[in-house]
């Protein structure tokens, strides 16, 4: 197996990925390679073109501001639905903690389980570069560290089928409230984890352990806004040593 930077190519196996050329419907190719040539990051803001279709390449392209553009107002709407349906204040908000603390732990679940999952053949490795194998290959890429609100769209209408299923009347739509919150605090933290320059308290500490979850340890420090769940099921990246002599 063999990977080397050849100008604004890089080869795998024999398989060249052009990357002045769009990249989805390349990196299938590479076959086995592809795992280890998607964890070597290219460190650049510049986002590379996915698709030549204008229409799908718009779709993969997203604003961070976006995200609570979108999103906050239908968290607004789920609460004043619940309110209507007879919630009071204090279970009201309860519930919606309980959807934020719900989304921690899907956070971590998604980003282990099915972000890092071990992609094969060429679907595999398409579909993965697609959902998070880009993130990695291109981390400061600022219009691809947010998800598509349409792709957020589609998914929230079956997670809806189930909360409805799960809960009561009066308070499902503040839970999936809680849950969209908890969504969008998660993208914009996912965001100045990348772009912002913490320097001390919790923010510098997610900032440190996800950075080397990109960089050193792809297979820890699956939180972005918690170290809960890292904590609980040992997949917290080490603190570093500070060693004399």
């Amino acid at each position: 197996m063999y990977l080397v930077v050849q100008g604004a190519k890089m080869v795998a196996q024999g398989f060249t990925v052009d990357l002045n050329k769009p990249l989805v419907f390349q990196v299938g190719h590479l076959g086995d390679s592809y795992e280890e040539w998607v964890h070597q990051p290219i460190i650049s803001r510049e986002s590379p073109r996915f698709f030549e279709n204008i229409f799908l390449e718009f779709f993969t392209r997203t604003a961070w501001w976006a995200i609570p553009s979108v999103w906050i107002p239908v968290v607004g709407w789920l609460v004043w639905t619940s309110l209507k349906r007879g919630a009071g204040g204090g279970e009201l908000f309860l519930t919606l903690v309980g959807g934020i603390f719900l989304w921690t732990f899907l956070e971590y679940s998604l980003h282990r389980f099915v972000f890092h999952m071990k992609p094969s053949g060429y679907w595999g490795n398409t579909l993965h570069y697609l959902i998070h194998g880009c993130h990695h290959k291109h981390p400061m890429d600022g219009l691809r560290l947010v998800f598509p609100p349409a792709g957020t769209a589609i998914l929230l209408l079956p997670l809806w089928s189930v909360v409805k299923l799960l809960l009561p009347f009066t308070y499902a739509p503040a839970f999936l409230g809680g849950g969209l919150l908890g969504y969008i605090i998660y993208d914009c933290t996912h965001y100045y984890l990348h772009h912002g320059k913490p320097f001390k308290g919790l923010s510098h500490s997610l900032k440190r352990f996800h950075m080397d979850h990109h960089f050193k340890l792809q297979d820890k420090g699956y939180g972005i806004t918690s170290n809960l769940w890292d904590n609980i099921f040992g997949t917290l990246p080490p603190k570093p040593t500070n060693k004399i002599g």
